[in-house]
């Protein structure tokens, strides 16, 4: 396949989303196949075993549109699926633990990093493993925040009661003197202000979903694999599944997008 296939990037539902609309503004010549799997979110509260079998489907699904890499833009099937998926493939895939883990370690300055993310996230370990293999003096303290994604689909971004559970949640947080904090599941960057409000100015915000898509342009750029610029007049087209909830989903997706979605098209995702 050459440098003009798309990339395919997908997600237990619609959080990864933030992942594809940092791909589209950092690198707007890339075309996306993106899938939401609607009909089994969350993977949250499922085993590591569910886990990756669900992300064997997609993967398959996703192979079939001929893409030349695929982004896991999901915190939970990073954390426990892309190290198994990664052997199974000739192409190139990334998820979001790294590329946000990364830049948590070179953000830091007093060495005490926090990450908030799903229950399943935060008890895989994933963060602080890879954090500390960077850097083994740091300090990681983790905080599953599970009614932030409800709260995020049902689009309640400044709501007084999200407001107030965030602020339940982050307490703890606050007490660990910690300077920066990783968004640690893809729904959380729209609670960006919200969470930045909570933590202070003194705490520096690192949203994986940006640095997957930085990661992303790298990993490209070093594979000779990044889109050329399309003839003036022409737009790049992007294709999006779910696994149901087409017209949710597009909701959704339209209010967080710099793209307008027209069609989600419903595939049978356990057919793979």
């Amino acid at each position: 396949m050459g440098k003009q296939a798309p990339i395919g990037v997908f997600d237990s539902g619609v959080g990864g989303l933030t992942v594809a609309r940092e791909i589209m503004r950092q690198i707007p010549n890339e075309r996306i196949i993106y899938f939401g799997d609607t009909a089994r979110v969350p993977y949250g509260s499922k085993s590591q075993f569910t886990i990756i079998r669900f992300v064997r489907q997609i993967v398959h699904f996703l192979e079939t549109k001929e893409v030349k890499a695929i982004v896991v833009a999901c915190n939970t099937a990073s954390a426990y699926a892309l190290e198994t998926i990664e052997r199974e493939l000739k192409i190139p895939i990334i998820g979001v633990v790294k590329p946000g883990a990364r830049t948590a370690v070179r953000t830091t300055v007093n060495g005490r990093i926090g990450v908030i993310a799903t229950d399943a996230t935060i008890n895989s370990g994933m963060y602080t493993r890879f954090i500390q293999g960077i850097n083994p003096d740091l300090a990681v303290y983790g905080k599953a925040c599970p009614l932030f994604v409800p709260l995020v689909e049902e689009g309640m971004l400044h709501d007084f009661v999200t407001e107030e559970i965030a602020n339940r949640y982050l307490e703890d947080l606050k007490k660990q003197d910690i300077d920066t904090l990783i968004l640690g599941c893809t729904h959380y960057p729209l609670l960006r202000s919200l969470i930045g409000k909570c933590m202070g100015v003194s705490v520096q915000l690192v949203n994986p979903a940006y640095e997957t898509a930085i990661s992303l342009r790298e990993l490209l750029k070093e594979k000779e694999l990044l889109a050329d610029p399309l003839p003036e007049g022409q737009m790049v087209h992007h294709e999006f599944y779910v696994s149901d909830g087409a017209e949710k989903f597009e909701i959704f997706a339209n209010s967080i997008l710099p793209y307008d979605i027209r069609k989600t098209q419903v595939i049978d995702i356990e057919g793979y």
